[in-house]
């Protein structure tokens, strides 16, 4: 199968879609009618731009209100595809792509149709040309692939066939297994769009909330698998309508297009046993078996207060590089790296944002074919500079120009603290903090889509649904990416946060930060209270919890005065799930906005959604106190 992508899913004048459309790879295109409109030039200029840029124009559409009007307005819709019939010809595209008609005038019954299809495809046929028809979920009578796929069945006529849309058949929840029963010959175009299941109207649903495949909650491959029993060999195009990928980079988004259908291609191949034809090869994704390490990009002169307050937080340093001002402190498995040479990566990531999380380290089954598969997902790889006898560790590009290395248990990667790093000093008491639990990253809100397709189609790995938290200065997105968790292995579990107001914290971190990045990691511990004490103990500053707080607990839940009292003593938020009960605390913010979060997880597996505004609001006020002249 062939891949290419209509003009409405990238922002920009059709110049600039066109050239991102072909930066990102793609060697097809469907132009919107409206973006043609809007072009300066005639269509034959357009045909010359798209063979410039190596671009097959699938076809031009839509072309609307067709089927079904009454014998009065019936040769006007005839009079009507002759001229756009004219067009396809000069932009040298063969396909004339009818959706269903949504006129009000519009009359139902499939003989009608049908014998309105045969005479458009008589027409057609004349001038070397074809007619796709496709089904609008909010079309008038044909609303449903199979009732137009009847009328296409009927028309028979080799110059007509029909068009798939995901969007309009996932929309209505219709049964997939038909398209197994239609010719492939007879489906001239495939059209692709993933959405979040929706309670709303399907017009605005569709004209708002498409998004790439993968980035939403249909199942795709099941289309897909259906698909391939039908021989189809044509074009599969994405049609995505989202307010998001408008406001977005058109080559980013371009991109993500093309990433998105290499991955559904990938995943259906290997569910199904046999690779589609023109799927690109790769390894298949391996789930993450934990974070290895969190590299900090730091200022020497910032090193001495953070390495204090690592020692606080009951980490000790362990290791030394072997040939870079860099440092390696651990707590339980949880290592942390610090990083304050003067040359490489590092260096250039903390100018720009500061004392931050500059990489993520995961282990992988095997971190050379984890490489592999992001290359033909068009991920960017990272070389870094590697001194005789140190490790070449695989890295590609992560959110925000952050890092993302693999490592694995196979190869020398999974000795690099030993490789790397001189050992220093032994190990002190610590404060109970064990792994790893999840890892917060922020970003703009047009980035989170984008970002949750990197994850889930880089690895083994699956999605939560979006949620919204209540921020004092307005809405959060967030959604978590979950892979290998149980069997043993800590897993990997990030939470994706994006705002559209410019007040909440997140926008603030965005701004201060200069960019998206890590705003906070959860550590674990298998007693929480211990660990507190500890932290307070040894001087860290955690996040005052409200009284109030306190007090709804104690309305809404069973637990003992004993248990409240303790939780509120040592400012513990408290959640719980059918699976079990969840406590968590928070340092203050550091300068950056970067915090830690403390966590103990008795069965539960959620990430304490219901105390997020309560975490909030604390968080903005202590930034409000922060910024005021005598503070």
């Amino acid at each position: 199968m062939r891949t290419s992508i209509a003009t409405v899913c990238v922002s920009g004048n059709l110049r600039e879609k066109l050239e991102a459309i072909a930066a990102a790879g793609f060697r097809a295109v469907e132009l919107f009618e409206n973006d043609l409109i809007a072009f300066p030039g005639s269509p034959a200029e357009v045909r010359r731009l798209c063979a410039d840029l190596d671009l097959a124009i699938v076809t031009c559409q839509p072309f609307r209100d067709f089927e079904g009007m009454p014998a009065d307005k019936r040769q006007r819709t005839f009079d009507r595809a002759e001229r756009k019939f004219d067009l396809l010809q000069e932009l040298g595209t063969d396909m004339l792509f009818v959706c269903s008609s949504v006129a009000p005038d519009a009359q139902g019954g499939i003989d009608r149709l049908a014998a309105d299809f045969r005479e458009l495809g008589e027409r057609a046929a004349r001038r070397g040309l074809r007619v796709g028809y496709e089904a609008l979920a909010w079309g008038r009578h044909i609303n449903d692939y199979r009732d137009s796929w009847e009328v296409v069945r009927r028309a028979d006529h080799p110059a007509v066939g029909t068009v798939l849309d995901t969007f309009h058949i996932f929309s209505r929840s219709l049964d997939l297994n038909p398209i197994r029963a239609i010719p492939g010959d007879r489906i001239f175009l495939v059209q692709i769009a993933d959405a979040p299941r929706m309670q709303m109207d399907y017009l605005s649903w569709g004209r708002h909330w498409r998004c790439l495949p993968g980035q939403g909650e249909f199942d795709l491959v099941a289309f897909m698998d259906a698909l391939a029993t039908t021989g189809y060999d044509g074009y599969l195009s994405l049609e995505i309508f989202n307010d998001r990928f408008r406001a977005g980079s058109a080559r980013s988004v371009a991109l993500d297009g093309r990433r998105s259908l290499i991955a559904l291609m990938d995943e259906t191949g290997r569910k199904s046993g046999a690779p589609l034809a023109g799927a690109a090869r790769m390894p298949p994704p391996g789930a993450v078996e934990n974070v290895e390490f969190i590299e900090f990009a730091i200022d020497e002169a910032d090193r001495g207060q953070f390495e204090a307050f690592l020692a606080a937080m009951g980490f000790a340093r362990t290791g030394q590089h072997r040939s870079k001002d860099v440092s390696l402190w651990r707590q339980g498995n949880i290592r942390i790296v610090l990083n304050s040479d003067k040359e490489g990566f590092a260096h250039s990531y903390q100018i720009t944002h500061g004392t931050s999380v500059c990489a993520l380290a995961l282990k992988v089954p095997d971190a050379r074919r984890t490489l592999d598969r992001a290359r033909a997902l068009l991920d960017t790889p990272h070389k870094g500079a590697v001194s005789p006898g140190e490790l070449d560790i695989p890295a590609v590009r992560g959110l925000g120009g952050s890092l993302l290395y693999f490592v694995d248990d196979t190869t020398d990667l999974g000795k690099w603290s030993e490789v790397d790093f001189l050992p220093v000093g032994v190990p002190k008491p610590d404060a109970g903090l064990g792994e790893v639990d999840h890892v917060s990253q922020t970003m703009q809100y047009e980035e989170m889509l984008s970002w949750l397709l990197f994850y889930t189609s880089l690895f083994d790995a699956s999605k939560t649904p979006s949620q919204a938290v209540l921020d004092p200065g307005g809405i959060v997105q967030s959604q978590v990416v979950e892979s290998g968790l149980g069997g043993g292995h800590a897993g990997f579990r990030l939470v994706l946060n994006g705002s559209q107001s410019h007040r909440t914290l997140s926008a603030r971190f965005v701004t201060d930060f200069f960019g998206s990045g890590v705003q906070h990691i959860a550590l674990r511990t298998d007693d929480i209270k211990a660990t507190v004490g500890k932290l307070l103990a040894n001087g860290v500053r955690m996040l005052p919890v409200p009284e109030n707080y306190y007090d709804d607990l104690e309305v809404r839940t069973d637990l003992p005065q004993v248990e409240l009292a303790a939780l509120k003593e040592l400012n513990i938020l408290f959640d719980r799930d059918p699976a079990g009960t969840f406590l968590h605390a928070y340092t203050t913010s550091m300068d950056g906005g970067f915090f830690f979060e403390i966590v103990q997880r008795q069965g539960y597996s959620g990430y304490g959604a219901a105390n997020a505004g309560v975490r909030l609001s604390v968080q903005a006020n202590l930034a409000e106190r922060a910024e005021l002249p005598d503070a």
